[in-house]
């Protein structure tokens, strides 16, 4: 895909922390270059497919945001979904609907993106559903 999404959590409206161990730990077994101190990983799925992760360590071992670009289509996008669960963040393209994994984290939302969130599973089937639908 040639556009970027972005992993964000939100608490009563406002963008909250995201986990860097638990980002290490999603991640692992997929990254070939770079990491969490890094800012950057390029992760690698078990069908080849790549994604370019950018994230900036912020504080206590939190993070801000996790920005997905350069994702291929395939198994690519379960990993992505899965991050997200474990992260408990939010799937927000840069176009589209916000991705959400269950009903209540909808009241979490900023009001500008409650209205046309979907709820989805995460899996690979269901995270390109939701951003083909965008």
């Amino acid at each position: 895909m040639s556009y970027s999404i972005f992993l964000l959590r939100f608490v009563d409206g406002e963008v909250a922390a995201l986990d860097a161990e638990r980002f290490r730990r999603a991640t692992e077994p997929y990254v070939v270059v770079g990491g969490p101190e890094e800012g950057f990983s390029q992760l690698r799925a078990e069908d080849g497919g790549e994604a370019d992760l950018y994230h900036e360590r912020h504080g206590d071992g939190g993070m801000d945001c996790v920005t997905a670009t350069h994702f291929a289509r395939g198994a690519m996008f379960g990993v992505l979904a899965r991050l997200a669960a474990a992260l408990g963040a939010s799937i927000v393209p840069q176009d589209g609907r916000t991705a959400i994994f269950h009903e209540n984290d909808r009241r979490h939302l900023p009001a500008e993106l409650q209205g046309d969130a979907v709820v989805i599973a995460p899996t690979e089937e269901a995270l390109r559903a939701a951003l083909e639908a965008g």
